[in-house]
């Protein structure tokens, strides 16, 4: 039973998955240039990440460590990318809003 409550592969693979995509779609140069197609380009990333993760925290039951673990990973990722510490704060702060809003619905 503690062995699942600290089984964190799912939620790993999520935090990469999610990073990932987000590099894909929005490298760090990208939030440089301006305009509106830029911000609907970053806005439109947003919203696909924030609904990637709450899809599977809706399916999987997280517990207070693994939500935890997934933006601390995340977080890790975006700095390690090379983000401003701003946006990676942001995003972070976001993606565990949403992971927990939709673990409280399910619950």
């Amino acid at each position: 039973m503690i062995f699942n409550w600290l089984d964190t592969k799912d939620v790993d693979a999520l935090a990469d998955r999610v990073s990932r995509n987000l590099f894909q779609r929005l490298p760090p140069a990208a939030l440089e240039t301006e305009g509106k197609k830029a911000e609907a380009k970053r806005r439109k990333t947003y919203e696909e990440v924030l609904l990637e993760a709450r899809g599977f925290s809706r399916e999987h039951k997280l517990n207070v460590y693994k939500k935890a673990r997934l933006a601390n990973r995340f977080k890790w990722a975006l700095i390690e990318a090379g983000y401003p510490s701003e946006f990676v704060n942001e995003m972070t702060y976001e993606l565990a809003a949403v992971v927990a809003s939709a673990s409280s619905r399910t619950a």
